[in-house]
């Protein structure tokens, strides 16, 4: 089944219920005020249902938004009460007849991208689509603290009025291509009938380190300004499981 396939996509805001958006918006935000309040304009690759874009337009800003799934971005029209500027597409691909002064990238979008070849035109992808002094801001999987602690077995439950889900998550390392293969178990039972539905995915992530990251941002003309541990601004370091580099046009 492909990744954040049908189903996949119409459980997603109930399976992540409790990732703290407005805690990322506002340290996202942060960072963007140390840039210069003055930026408005801003894309979110891999904007999924909406959820971040939502925060930045509430503060003024102009928002556009690209993700790979249909389903995903139907959803985030109805959240955000827009149809323009949101387009399905991979990361590498999409166009826009205009640039920004913003693109953010979230929620490990960057490590997707499994193959140098990739990663490649999703960095040039993005500096022709930013504009003069314009900030990349993404999050991505540390190299060094997945290779000290490396991922585990998890299994998560939620549920609402009308469903309950249990998500099996299993890794396994490819140690010698940088990915980790998420394995993901899905079993929907809908509360009404006791039907169970079950859902297989793997998702394939590559963890980054700095100096190839530093490498790709060159070739697309992409300075480096900063990188810090995810939701702090400390240091990177073998703790450091996601971590958020800033660079500019």
């Amino acid at each position: 089944m492909p990744v954040f396939g049908d189903t996949y996509s119409k459980y997603y805001n109930l399976l992540y219920k409790d990732k703290n958006y407005q805690e990322e918006y506002d340290y996202i935000r942060k960072i963007i005020n140390k840039h210069g309040a003055r930026k408005k304009n801003i894309l979110d690759i891999g904007c999924g249902t909406g959820k971040h874009l939502k925060y930045f337009k509430d503060d003024g800003f102009t928002v556009a938004g690209v993700d790979a799934s249909e389903n995903m971005l139907s959803e985030a029209k109805l959240y955000l009460n827009q149809n323009n500027d949101l387009i399905c597409a991979k990361a590498s691909e999409f166009k826009f007849s205009k640039k920004f002064d913003i693109i953010i990238s979230l929620f490990h979008v960057m490590s997707y991208q499994t193959s140098n070849n990739e990663l490649e035109k999703v960095f040039m992808n993005v500096s022709e689509h930013l504009n003069k002094d314009g900030l990349f801001i993404f999050d991505f999987w540390y190299g060094p603290a997945v290779l000290t602690d490396p991922p585990s077995v998890r299994i998560k439950r939620l549920e609402d009025n009308e469903i309950k889900i249990t998500r099996i998550t299993e890794p396994q390392m490819r140690y010698n291509e940088n990915i980790v293969d998420v394995n993901y178990e899905i079993m929907i039972e809908e509360k009404k009938t006791n039907l169970i539905k079950n859902i297989k995915e793997k998702h394939e992530m590559r963890y980054l380190f700095l100096q190839e990251i530093l490498s790709f941002a060159e070739k697309a003309y992409l300075l480096y300004d900063s990188t810090y541990s995810w939701l702090n601004f400390t240091c990177l370091t073998e703790k450091s499981w996601y971590g958020v580099v800033v660079l500019e046009k």
